[in-house]
């Protein structure tokens, strides 16, 4: 079997994927382009001379799949995806995986918890399909990450992040964005002024430095936008 026939195969079952939330129609027509040819061409390519990536490939749209596109609320963008075997689900700052939270989502619980749920229980599921599904897309600037090299996949998956970027600035209005890192903050100016931004560090900054994540009061911020949009009480249960 020829390379190019394994990726129209490839390309026919990520697009029946994202089908049932909705995904399929907004992404199929770059998902169907040879730009797209050429990331999964250099994603086999890496993986054929030994320099093996994360999350594997069958997890690598997950944050499409488990976020309903008509009930989209917010974008949240990272920076990588955890550069460790095993460890990353598709899912930004998700541990579904191993359901161990990393240092960054260690730090994004004791957020939510200091901020909007004094009285919770201590654990907390790392897995955060909950999000998702809630209509919380959870992106990195790349969505792949070649084993323990933190920002080596930026640019294979650069221009179709624009591409779902030119998507939503077009198609919808009143988004919220939140952009944490330098890395997510590069994309305010490509963010129309019909959308909501909020941005903070990055939780991985406070874990290397050993303080306290400075969230900017997003989880608030962001239910406090989308009650006043809705008019309704509505609000992501983070």
């Amino acid at each position: 079997m020829t390379q190019t026939v394994d990726l129209v195969e490839i390309k026919e079952k990520l697009i029946e994927k994202l089908r049932p939330n909705g995904w399929a129609t907004k992404l199929k027509s770059y998902i169907q382009s040879s730009d797209f040819d050429k990331i999964l061409s250099e994603l086999y390519n890496l993986r054929e001379t030994g320099k093996r990536f994360t999350p594997p490939l069958k997890q690598v749209f997950r944050a499409f799949e488990e976020c309903p596109a008509d009930n989209l609320k917010v974008i949240m963008i990272g920076q990588d995806p955890y550069p460790q075997i095993g460890v990353a689900d598709g899912l930004a700052f998700s541990c579904g995986n191993t359901l161990k939270p990393q240092p960054s989502l260690k730090n994004m619980f004791e957020a939510v918890e200091k901020t909007i749920h004094q009285e919770w229980p201590t654990y907390q599921d790392p897995n955060l399909t909950r999000w998702a599904n809630q209509g919380v897309l959870l992106l990195n600037r790349a969505l792949t990450c070649e084993i323990d090299k933190v920002g080596s996949h930026y640019d294979i998956w650069d221009d179709f992040l624009m591409y779902v970027l030119d998507i939503l600035n077009f198609t919808s209005s009143g988004l919220i964005f939140v952009l944490l890192g330098a890395k997510a903050q590069e994309l305010e100016t490509i963010i129309g002024p019909n959308h909501y931004i909020i941005k903070a560090s990055h939780p991985a900054s406070a874990a290397y430095t050993k303080t306290t994540w400075d969230c900017n009061d997003l989880f608030n911020r962001v239910n406090d936008i989308i009650e006043k949009n809705n008019g309704i009480t509505f609000k992501i249960d983070w």
